[in-house]
């Protein structure tokens, strides 16, 4: 089809592009148990890889060549099947795709703009896609990127509280009674632990300072002895240690007590216009774990008049280097080419659905195709790194 070679074009797959696909259907199929359900399940992921501009039930049914949207529709509302299986299937493709024992995990959240006040968890709350206050959807996602290329693991809508203490307008979007408030690091930390249980070779996890700065979220990564680089805010307030155990700081206070020859010029990987150059310091805490991992506050400067600082809270293996740890805090910007591709060219902010598990199918199918894209653009380095060099040709070339 025309709309699925144009995302097949720049995947750079177009010979794996159907095999593939029938083998990610297939995989699909083993939690859409009835046959007219692995028929819609299938066409709904063709619509998403097609070149339709909006993925809606109406043009995704004309594109399957269907005459109404009704199956489509059904797929995500009345049809009874459990996203949460179709969660695992996607995370166990995923991992078997990308994982590494370099991998990271990366978790983010991301903003849908709503009209009306009746889909699942929708309230007037910062969007961080908007940049301001919006009337929209939250969800808290969960992404697993390596040397292999990126794709979303997880997905999980928050509920404002404004939600939970209403238990008729839960009932009424579909969700479920046993879902209590949960704040997004609580949503985070589940959304981590399941991922580790489930085998995600993970060198670190990253996160920005709405998960940095809950200490049970790090707290429950430091007693499984997982590596972290998680964002806190210059504000952050911490204890001293040693001597000084019971004197308060923040780590901008320590930041600025830093030398000149305490920073070093790392790059945080790389950039449109080549390496993104960082000044980079960092600060050992004076504690360290049964097995000797060490805390650090890492402080990044911008190399530019405003000398503008990030700041991070570092579980890490001993050893680490200031160069390592540079470069992991880097990656988080993964999540966000996710989110890039997935809103852009996958539909993942085109969900109709106003119900709990309306919203966690959609997103679900959602991150089973960008799991395909994924896969296939893994596929593609490992071909590329295993074939050797091409020489230039030994007789010039004719003008």
């Amino acid at each position: 089809m025309e709309g699925t070679m144009s995302v097949a074009s720049w995947s750079g797959s177009l010979l794996e592009w159907e095999r593939e696909l029938t083998a990610l259907k297939a995989r699909v199929g083993r939690v859409l148990r009835r046959r007219e359900l692995r028929e819609t399940g299938a066409a709904f992921i063709d619509g998403l890889l097609s070149g339709i501009e909006r993925k809606t039930g109406w043009l995704m049914a004309e594109q399957s060549g269907a005459d109404r949207p009704y199956r489509m529709q059904s797929l995500l509302g009345r049809s009874q099947w459990d996203a949460d299986q179709l969660r695992d299937e996607v995370r166990a493709y995923v991992l078997e795709a990308l994982g590494d024992p370099d991998g990271v995990l990366i978790v983010d959240e991301t903003g849908f703009v709503k009209k009306g006040d009746r889909s699942a968890g929708v309230a007037r709350q910062y969007s961080g896609t908007a940049g301001r206050i919006e009337n929209c959807q939250v969800g808290v996602f969960l992404a697993y990127a390596s040397r292999y290329g990126q794709a979303l693991v997880d997905r999980h809508l928050y509920l404002p509280e404004s939600w939970t203490k209403d238990r008729a307008r839960c009932a009424a979007a579909s969700i479920p009674a046993s879902v209590e408030f949960a704040t997004k690091p609580k949503i985070a930390r589940a959304m981590i632990e399941a991922a580790l249980n489930a085998g995600a070779p993970c060198a670190y996890v990253l996160g920005d300072a709405v998960y940095g700065a809950d200490s049970s979220l790090r707290r429950m990564l430091e007693d499984r002895h997982q590596p972290y680089v998680l964002a806190v805010r210059g504000s952050h307030f911490m204890r001293r240690g040693g001597d000084r155990w019971f004197e308060g700081t923040s780590a901008e206070e320590l930041a600025g007590e830093l030398a000149p020859d305490d920073w070093a010029c790392h790059a945080a990987g790389e950039g449109a216009k080549g390496p993104r150059l960082y000044d980079w310091a960092r600060i050992r805490r004076p504690w360290t774990s049964d097995q000797g991992f060490e805390h650090w506050v890492l402080v990044r400067r911008k190399r530019s008049k405003s000398a503008e600082k990030a700041y991070y809270l570092v579980f890490a293996p001993p050893g680490s280097t200031l160069a390592e740890l540079a470069a992991v805090a880097g990656l988080r910007w993964a999540v966000e080419e996710c989110f890039e591709r997935a809103k852009d060219d996958l539909g993942l902010d085109h969900c109709e659905a106003r119900s709990w598990h309306g919203w966690h199918r959609h997103m679900s199918l959602c991150m089973a195709a960008l799991a395909f894209l994924s896969k296939l653009s893994a596929d593609l380095r490992r071909s590329a790194w295993g074939k050797p060099n091409e020489t230039s040709p030994n007789n010039p070339i004719a003008a």
